[in-house]
């Protein structure tokens, strides 16, 4: 048990930290005095009133927290700005200040440059700043019975793979990881995703056990009416959750789901794709550890303006130094890498401390988005890679920093979901998307509709989570064009990374390889001898489930190989990931699996992204999990992310029983 009255003792602001605040007040007060809505009468009333403000803030700024905490939240922060430059906008003038217009918001974002400016030059880093008024809160909710048995914070890295893990540890990207593994206290272990290697399919497996029928990223469903769904969009999520959740899911019992695509069966969420449209969930206790501090929004701000340079920059020098394989990322992507990488990240991380400090729940998952947002569009070794892993490793440091001012031990498990292979896309080595590709060994007068997009696995509806409710005339009649192509067409190619799917929805069934190859001679063969194409999978009405390759063909239900074997390189376990799809309701007709480049460790995604996930090929079947070396873990290999599930539900377990033993 711990000494609760030691943990108490709420850590102080240094007195450099008060010197820091001090100057960047008057720093920045005085630099958005030219021309930005603001002027200073009295330069000796400023110092008076910086004070002033101190004081405030200290004493009021919890209150107002409390009262205006839904507004902060549903404005997604920026209702915190309002409120900080309000307070210089309403006192200010009774100190010969006047704030007014764009200097309201101006004037705590550039408060919070100045600060972390100063902090970082002068070396500054002290827990005081990052804890204080997270803890002083935290005291507040605690109850008087704390538990006595450790809780558990699990950190999923998104998109991460083991190799690319061992190699940033390796050049010191990630000390406090490698921390963890030099003092034994945890341990590494790879393991193998589903065949589907993308968030959707393994975040179910995780947190519900359960990922049976999530073919793809997206998929078609010809029972019903061909529509299109996929592991993205919160409508779409929302279902597929009532779908695999019996109840049971890893975040049940006391949980918390911070930043995932579902719930594990808890209704402690924050940004949880699955439960996001409910406005009362969206808000949440938790958000106080977020404004609890007047300059903490406006920081995470101030990082996410420097973190939409760092993307500016690196655009500049990928094109000026020719770096390939490379995309065009365009404008709008800048603000969604920034988002992922630092809003979410912050999010995460202040979230997960306040829970931590108030000790109530037993487990957390939370998913840092960073990594795989930016190996998709920069590369999986790219250096913006290693810089959103420096920063990750950072949110590491302070949760297990904060473990000391948790009633309660916390221990720490570190994992991802699936990895990311890198490599030129189809329509860069071919010449033509493969949807046009397919397009041309049909007959004219078929109807097709492909659904290529790369934007939608990453996250990026978080910043209008909404938009599945406000019905918007644009999205409804896109909405309304989409199903009226689907309904009119023939057939209907998605894309999920370097996995293509082929669905023949003129016929309502799933079309067998003899099928298949009487109505289109040529689609098969073209397909299979296409060089970016590794192999697919049919399904013949004679022989069973099929994977075929240019110079041989496997025969998954008997495991024998005509020829040259279309599965080498692509895991020991591929026949029996390939023949559990096979098995799934949805299926489709043709199932293709791009090429795979073991000397060069390249895929090619059929979607347009540098680093891809969703197939198989490399390193984005083989993620990691970091335990703590006392668990019970299998020594044999994990196979599915339903297995993992197994091994954390497993441990949560043997937690709660080892405290009633001790008893």
């Amino acid at each position: 048990m711990r000494d609760v009255d030691e943990l108490k003792k709420t850590p102080g602001l240094s007195l450099k930290r008060y010197l820091i605040l001090f100057i960047a007040n008057l720093i920045g007060l005085y630099l958005i005095s030219f021309g930005l809505d603001f002027t200073v009468t009295n330069l000796n009333r400023v110092v008076v009133f910086i004070f002033f403000i101190s004081i405030f803030n200290a004493v009021l700024w919890p209150l107002i927290t409390r009262i205006y905490m839904p507004f902060m939240v549903w404005t997604f922060g920026i209702g915190s700005l309002i409120l900080n430059g309000g307070i210089f906008a309403f006192f200010g003038p009774y100190f010969g200040l006047n704030i007014n217009g764009l200097g309201i918001i101006l004037a705590p974002l550039t408060i919070a440059l100045i600060t972390i400016i100063l902090s970082t030059i002068l070396g500054l880093d002290d827990d005081g700043a990052f804890y204080q008024a997270t803890l002083r809160e935290a005291q507040r909710k605690r109850k008087e019975d704390i538990k006595d048995y450790p809780g558990v914070i699990i950190v999923e890295i998104d998109g991460l793979a083991y190799d690319v893990l061992c190699e940033a540890i390796d050049r010191g990207v990630m000390p406090t990881v490698k921390q963890m593994l030099d003092s034994k206290t945890h341990t590494l272990k790879k393991w193998e995703t589903d065949l589907s290697s993308q968030t959707g399919a393994s975040q179910a497996g995780i947190l519900h056990g359960n990922n049976e029928n999530i073919t793809a990223f997206r998929w078609i469903e010809k029972e019903n009416d061909n529509q299109v769904m996929q592991c993205s969009g919160v409508s779409k999520v929302k279902i597929l959750e009532e779908r695999i959740s019996n109840g049971n899911g890893l975040l049940v019992e006391n949980g918390a789901s911070r930043s995932n695509l579902f719930s594990g069966d808890t209704d402690n969420v924050i940004f949880t794709f699955s439960k996001i449209t409910d406005l009362r969930k969206l808000y949440n206790g938790a958000w106080y550890s977020i404004f609890s501090n007047p300059s903490d929004f406006a920081r995470i701000v101030v990082l996410l303006i420097e973190d939409m340079i760092h993307e500016i920059y690196s655009q500049l020098k990928h094109r000026l130094l020719n770096i390939q394989p490379r995309i065009s990322r365009g404008i709008a992507y800048i603000p969604t890498r920034a988002g992922t990488n630092v809003f979410m990240r912050e999010i995460n991380t202040k979230t997960l401390i306040g829970d931590m400090m108030i000790g109530e729940i037993d487990v957390a998952y939370s998913t840092y988005l960073g990594y795989d947002e930016i190996a998709h569009h920069s590369g999986v070794r790219d250096e913006d890679v290693w810089f959103a892993l420096k920063g990750m490793d950072k949110q590491i440091k302070h949760l297990v920093d904060g473990n000391k001012y948790s009633p309660r031990e916390y221990q720490f498990v570190i994992q991802s979901d699936h990895g990311q292979t890198n490599g030129a896309t189809f329509k860069q080595r071919y010449g033509e998307s493969f949807e046009d590709f397919v397009k041309s060994l049909l007959p004219m007068d078929i109807n097709m509709y492909a659904k290529m997009s790369s934007n939608e696995d990453h996250f990026a509806e978080v910043y209008i989570p909404f938009s599945d409710k406000v019905n918007f005339i644009k999205n409804r009649n896109k909405e309304e064009d989409e199903e009226k192509l689907m309904s009119d067409s023939e057939v209907i190619v998605l894309g999920s990374g370097n996995l293509a799917l082929v669905y023949l929805t003129k016929w309502s069934h799933r079309l067998t390889y003899e099928e298949i190859n009487e109505m289109f001679p040529e689609l098969i063969d073209e397909i299979v001898n296409n060089e970016y194409v590794g192999f697919i999978l049919v399904h013949s009405s004679q022989k069973g489930d099929m994977a075929i390759g240019k110079n041989g063909t496997y025969y998954l239900d008997n495991d024998e190989i005509e020829g040259e074997d279309p599965l080498e390189g692509f895991g020991d376990n591929i026949a029996q990931h390939l023949k559990r799809s096979s098995s799934f309701k949805y299926t489709p007709d043709i199932l293709v699996n791009s090429f795979y480049d073991a000397e060069k460790d390249e895929v090619c995604a059929f979607e347009e992204l540098v680093g891809s996930h969703g197939g198989a090929g490399g390193s984005q079947s083989e993620p990691f999990i970091l335990y703590p070396s006392d668990w019970n873990v299998p020594d044999e290999e994990i196979v599915g992310a339903e297995n993992i599930y197994k091994i954390l539900k497993s441990n949560l377990n043997n937690i709660k029983e080892s405290s009633k033993i001790d008893k």
